[in-house]
């Protein structure tokens, strides 16, 4: 869900740059051809780059890693009616967000089908044996073409009939249609993108341009050819996924497209600023999508915080126990008797049962750490929960109090594949006495039910900033 969502998001950046490229060097040129390539390669890419990543310098500087947890507030008073902000999933937004994109897919799927759907009953109802024009009536366009048929308005006198049918020949020669229909499905995926319908806008004016082109070269004079498009400059009505003869929009654009003097060939070295555009997102994007990775593993890399910014309510006392403190952890477990008869391996099998009851995380888990992975660790009691242990375990030194120090500690810890919590450290340090208080309580949180990634236990980085405050 996350990981398409920022796919579609991707690619619709390419597709920005792409169609500034068109807009600002290529659009008022008279190649056609190459314009019509380059919006037609512009789609395609902006589907295959967000696929490509490279590798990008880091940024230096103090980074959270993995889940962040909200911000805990430990005053000196006592008082811990002020923590907001507490950590939930955060997944709420996505799920919303794919909510709205798969409505807007789902809308305009059925768009295409209900316009492929009145072409095709037009097509039964009207067509001809062995013809592939087609005469109707009750749509207010002279005509268009779609899927090898030309589709012509009884209204019109046999003249301008002929006329208009040379014209939507030319698009059915250069397979327009095929151009519009691969823009529409593209249309579906990227409907939240602006640039896409003015690439859409942009294409059928192109094929507009060769079609009138072709009629020019053919031996229809100019004036006669603009006189029959201001004939029919009324005549909007049409399917969208057609080609359509008489565009009220783009009338005045051809009028002046087809009496341009042609670009020179030296105008087809412009389509090269696609490379360094090109280059620069891909930069650009790859930067922003190693700060933010999304499921490889982060062990020694500086990544921001996933949050969250869901508000709780603290109304009763965790039912979780109070942690031990470092006086109140038993002894080790002492050795178990060595038999004379046993042997070597006998006694280190004993040493490591000894391990594993001594060792709250077991170092045979994989030292890969992810930032994110398809099902995060869960807490006993949820996210409210955890943030409820820790906040009522955590408090302020006496001895941070008589000095007088304050401040924000940041941690770093991993929910192990193990569910347990382990590799407890200090991002940002304030003072020992703090340091050490918030790693106490976090070290202390119960095990979690561990994360997943591909079905297999996994260890998930968590960080969580803890502010302790005098006043």
């Amino acid at each position: 869900m996350n990981a398409l969502l920022i796919y579609m998001v991707k690619a619709a950046l390419y597709l920005a740059g792409f169609y500034l490229i068109y807009f600002i060097f290529l659009s008022r040129d008279t190649k056609y051809g190459r314009n019509r390539a380059f919006i037609i390669l512009s789609l395609v890419s902006a589907f295959i780059l967000p696929m490509i990543s490279i590798n990008v310098k880091e940024q230096s500087g103090i980074f959270y890693f993995g889940k962040t947890l909200s911000e805990v507030l430990v005053t000196a008073n006592g008082n811990k009616g002020q923590m907001v902000h507490a950590s939930g999933s955060g997944m709420n937004y996505y799920a919303l967000l794919f909510n709205i994109y798969l409505t807007g897919v789902i809308v305009f799927t059925l768009k295409l089908m209900a316009d492929s759907i009145n072409l095709f009953v037009l097509i039964r109802k009207n067509k001809k044996k062995n013809n592939h024009i087609v005469y109707f009536s009750g749509f207010n366009t002279a005509g268009f073409s779609a899927i090898g048929y030309i589709f012509i308005n009884r209204s019109l006198d046999n003249a301008e009939a002929e006329e208009i049918i040379r014209h939507e020949q030319n698009h059915l020669e250069n397979n327009h249609f095929l151009d519009i229909l691969f823009i529409e499905v593209v249309l579906i995926f990227q409907w939240f993108n602006p640039f896409i319908y003015l690439f859409n806008r942009s294409l059928r004016a192109i094929h507009e341009y060769q079609a009138d082109q072709e009629c020019l070269r053919e031996g229809m004079t100019l004036k006669s050819y603009q006189n029959l498009l201001l004939s029919n400059i009324f005549r909007s009505g049409k399917i969208n996924i057609s080609n359509c003869f008489s565009n009220p929009s783009l009338i005045r654009k051809r009028m002046i497209m087809m009496s341009k003097k042609p670009s020179g060939n030296f105008s087809n070295l412009k389509i090269l600023l696609a490379i360094p555009v090109t280059a620069l997102f891909l930069s650009a994007i790859s930067a922003c999508e190693k700060s933010i990775n999304t499921g490889k593993p982060a062990d020694e890399m500086a990544l921001p915080a996933t949050t969250t910014n869901q508000t709780i309510e603290i109304s009763q006392a965790p039912v979780f126990t109070k942690p031990k403190t470092r006086e109140e952890v038993p002894p080790p477990l002492p050795p178990p008797p060595i038999d004379k008869q046993s042997n070597a391996t006998s006694t280190e099998k004993a040493a490591e049962i000894i391990q594993e009851k001594t060792d709250p995380i077991n170092e045979e888990v994989p030292d890969q750490v992810f930032v994110v992975v398809e099902e995060m660790p869960v807490y006993p009691g949820g996210d409210k929960g955890m943030m409820e242990f820790i906040y009522s375990n955590i408090k302020y030194p006496e001895e941070a109090k008589e000095k007088l120090i304050q401040g924000r500690v940041i941690l770093r810890f991993a929910v192990m594949s193990t569910g347990k919590v382990g590799r407890v450290s200090v991002l940002k340090s304030i003072d020992p006495l703090l340091d050490e208080e918030a790693k106490r309580v976090v070290e202390s949180m119960p095990d979690f039910v561990p994360g997943r990634q591909g079905g297999k236990p996994v260890n998930v980085w968590y960080s969580v900033p803890v502010t302790f405050q005098l006043k």
